[in-house]
């Protein structure tokens, strides 16, 4: 089971997760998340992991997906603590915008 709040403010949304993050949760969260992404107007978005005991391989996906749209994924524990770095390493946010190549193209 995972519970999902809102907290809407000025400068952020932010998503309180509390539970698994796992199975049919995976697509839940993801069409929330969605809802938020959608109505940002210019504002930060936060993902506050704190709660969550466990996430499994879709879960981890789709965090990575959303760490990498900018939202800001944050949490304690070992548990999550190490996912969150595992995502920070694997998934680099510098190689979703490789720089221009600056070699000439030829015909």
């Amino acid at each position: 089971m995972l519970r999902i709040s809102t907290q809407d403010s000025d400068q952020r949304i932010t998503l309180t997760l509390a539970g698994d993050l796992t199975g049919v949760w995976v697509c839940e969260f993801l069409n929330v998340w969605r809802e938020a992404h959608r109505s940002l107007k210019g504002r930060a978005l936060s993902v506050d992991l704190s709660e969550v005991g466990h996430v499994d391989q879709a879960g981890e996906y789709l965090l990575a997906l959303i760490r990498c749209s900018g939202s800001n994924l944050r949490g304690s524990g070992l548990v999550i603590g190490n996912l969150l770095e595992a995502i920070a390493t694997d998934w680099p946010l510098a190689s979703l915008n490789p720089a221009p190549s600056t070699q000439a193209q030829e015909a």
